[in-house]
C-alpha cells in the first residue's frame, strides 16, 4: 500500500522527536543521523505532495504536527548551539594549513 501524505508528516515528526532526544543526551551522531532521515523524508514528501492532496481533516492534523516539529526544532537549536560554538572554537584555534 502506498504511503499516505499525512504519514510523511508523522514520520518527519517522529524523526524530529528522536533528534531532540539525541540532543538531550548529547548524542551528536544521533542528531546528525535523524537530521538525515528528516531530509530524506522531506524530499519524499515533496514528491508525494505533487500527486496527492490532503483532506481538510488531514490539513488540520498537518498543522498540529508542524507545530510539534517546530517546537522540537526550537529545543534542538537551544541544545546544539553550545556544541556548535565549541566545535567552531576548536576549528578556529587550529593552525591554518596552506596547500
Amino acid at each position: 500500500m502506498p504511503q499516505m501524505l499525512i504519514d510523511y508528516y508523522k514520520a518527519i515528526e517522529d524523526s524530529s522527536y528522536k533528534m531532540l532526544q539525541a540532543a538531550q543526551i548529547e548524542d551528536w551522531d544521533g542528531v546528525v543521523r535523524y537530521e538525515g532521515a528528516c531530509a530524506v523524508l522531506i524530499e519524499q514528501l515533496r514528491h508525494q505532495s505533487q500527486e496527492e492532496q490532503l483532506t481538510p481533516e488531514a490539513r488540520s492534523e498537518k498543522a498540529r504536527i508542524m507545530q510539534r516539529i517546530l517546537r522540537n526544532d526550537a529545543q534542538i537549536r537551544c541544545l546544539t548551539e553550545p556544541w556548535i560554538q565549541q566545535v567552531e572554537h576548536i576549528l578556529d584555534s587550529r593552525p591554518q594549513l596552506l596547500h
